[in-house]
């Protein structure tokens, strides 16, 4: 959808990346650790000063969880490898692992080039709930993990405390690992207290994986920086398989994600605020012209059901149309479904954009008025 976009000239809410500039104070750190010659590799699982940076915005962030930032985090090259490397590190041929469906498209073919076989529990529209019979259901003895996103691609559902003593419940049950995906922790729209990283939920504190990265909190998505935190008999195995992928993340780049760990509080708030006037904007906009919106609670996505201006229900047709006729480009909703059928009334939008990007973005939108 990227490259229908340039082909077109369409303003781009599809891929999930910001049009605006990262905290200065990254790109001043950046710069001056390769000014310093800080370009050869750093430790394999992470340059000591950053995971100690990681360690300390954790316990600031979250009192009461403790990370010991020698033996319990791996550094990592984004979010994206952190998610493989502990998938194949930690899972084994013939194992199953449970996903949310919608998904972020990188989870399923994860957990198969891990040789294990997905299993899938529906969220179901509006507001994204699931059935606990069904996810009951989807736990067995070859349960090895299942896989938490909060706040959630592509739906912006925030996992509830009551949703995560379930699945702490089953996860005790069923011995099985919390791979949770918190990448976008800090853009939520519910206040203090609104994301529980399932980390410090009792019971799942010594079987969780927690994955995230620089990208989408300090708006480099290009840096590819991401950790795990996880106790140090899984992060052992997660560090064994990393070397094996990518050896390192960038050294420049973790000097300079010191600096964005010692960002205040004020910074996250900021980031909050900002990005909940960018989804009311955007999601006026949408309702204005009929499209279904599910505000969300978190992330910077919002997926529309499209049944109104597209009763024919051709996802894609309809995507492709919305970039080479309006000049607007989305994601098809069947990329995020295991059957495409199922997203076929369904696309999604991203707004992690310039407030000019999204006017222009509204204004084209109200031709399908």
């Amino acid at each position: 959808m990227t490259r229908l976009a340039v082909a077109h000239g369409a303003v781009n809410l599809a891929q999930g990346f910001p049009d605006f500039a990262c905290p200065v104070e990254l790109k001043e750190a950046a710069k001056a650790a390769i000014d310093a010659d800080d370009n050869q590799y750093a430790i394999t699982w992470g340059a000591p000063a950053f995971r100690a940076a990681v360690a300390a915005k954790v316990a600031r962030a979250y009192p009461g969880w403790t990370v010991d930032p020698d033996s319990e985090i791996c550094v990592t090259c984004g979010a994206t490898e952190a998610m493989i490397a502990t998938m194949l590190g930690l899972v084994d041929p013939g194992d199953e692992v449970i996903l949310f469906e919608p998904f972020y498209e990188n989870y399923g073919p994860d957990a198969i080039l891990s040789g294990a076989q997905p299993r899938l529990v529906s969220l179901r529209a509006p507001d994204w709930t699931f059935d606990e019979a069904e996810l009951r259901a989807a736990f067995s003895d070859r349960t090895r993990a299942i896989v938490v996103n909060t706040p959630h691609n592509p739906t912006g559902k925030m996992f509830t405390r009551a949703e995560l003593d379930l699945i702490a419940e089953l996860c005790q049950r069923h011995d099985v690992l919390v791979i949770t995906d918190e990448i976008y922790e800090h853009i939520q729209y519910l206040g203090h207290g609104g994301h529980v990283p399932p980390a410090t939920v009792p019971g799942l504190e010594d079987r969780t994986v927690t994955v995230n990265a620089l990208s989408k909190t300090y708006a480099v998505t290009g840096w590819r920086v991401g950790w795990t935190i996880a106790p140090a008999a899984l992060t052992a195995g997660i560090r064994k398989t990393h070397d094996f992928l990518t050896v390192g993340a960038a050294a420049p780049l973790q000097a300079a994600g010191v600096a964005a760990m010692g960002l205040p509080a004020s910074y996250y708030t900021g980031l909050a605020d900002a990005y909940r006037a960018r989804r009311d904007l955007l999601c006026d906009a949408l309702a204005e012209v009929g499209f279904g919106v599910s505000r969300p609670d978190g992330a910077y996505y919002v997926m529309c059901d499209t049944r109104a201006l597209d009763p024919a229900g051709d996802d894609v047709a309809f995507a492709k149309r919305l970039v080479s006729e309006i000049g607007v480009a989305t994601v098809p909703g069947s990329s995020f479904f295991a059957d495409p059928a199922d997203g076929r009334h369904i696309i999604r939008f991203a707004f992690p954009k310039r407030h000019e990007t999204l006017l222009e973005a509204a204004s084209r939108l109200r031709k399908l008025a």
